[in-house]
């Protein structure tokens, strides 16, 4: 068995795997995952690969299609738009409900994570880019206090992680998401929740335009 499939159940693990190839570019929008195969590779049965497809399905990595099976999920319009109204709509909410209650230590992990971030620009880790962008923003509702719309938001962030490289490979986008970060993080640190929210709208709206431009027709 794949040592990377001991210490977790094998659909979660499997699911991690295949989400991380995802993520990493080994497997692209249209790319078919074949069950059969993918059960060799991992030397398991179909069943946990099976399991891990229809997780990763409810995600929105890969989408069911007749005939063929798992195939990667492609960027649309469509499923941009949807993801980002929602974050539009949600992620401001949130802002509002934690900012009050962020502390010194918030504002210590939302800078070792600012940290983090550089440190996988300058060594050139697009595959952190993704996950270290969610923690970010997740880090910034930490003390909001409302279950069920961060539970939401942690998905809407799942959903969009895979596209993060692919938007900020632009230097110029790059920057300028570092530089809105640094300034959520001023205007959360004076208490400027005003502020702070209309940056934040402007930031999700920002990565939707280049998403959008860089969508299928």
């Amino acid at each position: 068995m794949n040592t990377l499939l001991r210490h977790k159940t094998l659909p979660a693990a499997i699911a991690d795997a295949l989400r991380k190839a995802i993520l990493g570019g080994e497997h692209t929008a249209g790319d078919q995952l074949r069950q059969d195969r993918l059960a060799e590779a991992f030397g398991v049965s179909r069943i946990p690969v099976r399991e891990a497809l229809i997780q990763l399905e409810a995600e929105g990595f890969v989408t069911m299609v007749p005939h063929k099976g798992a195939v990667v999920t492609g960027l649309s319009r469509a499923e941009i738009d949807d993801v980002f109204d929602l974050r539009a709509m949600l992620e401001p909410r949130l802002l509002i409900h934690s900012l009050p209650g962020l502390v010194a230590e918030d504002f210590a992990r939302l800078d070792g994570l600012e940290g983090q971030f550089s440190a996988a620009l300058v060594t050139d880790n697009a595959g952190e880019w993704g996950r270290l962008n969610a923690e970010f923003h997740l880090a910034l509702y930490a003390k909001a206090g409302l279950p069920r719309t961060l539970a939401t938001v942690v998905g809407l962030l799942q959903t969009s992680e895979r596209y993060t490289r692919l938007q900020l490979s632009d230097p110029a986008r790059l920057e300028r998401a570092m530089d809105e970060h640094r300034a959520l993080v001023q205007f959360c640190r004076q208490g400027a929740a005003d502020e702070a929210v209309a940056l934040l709208r402007r930031h999700v709206e920002a990565v939707r335009c280049d998403l959008l431009a860089l969508a299928m027709p």
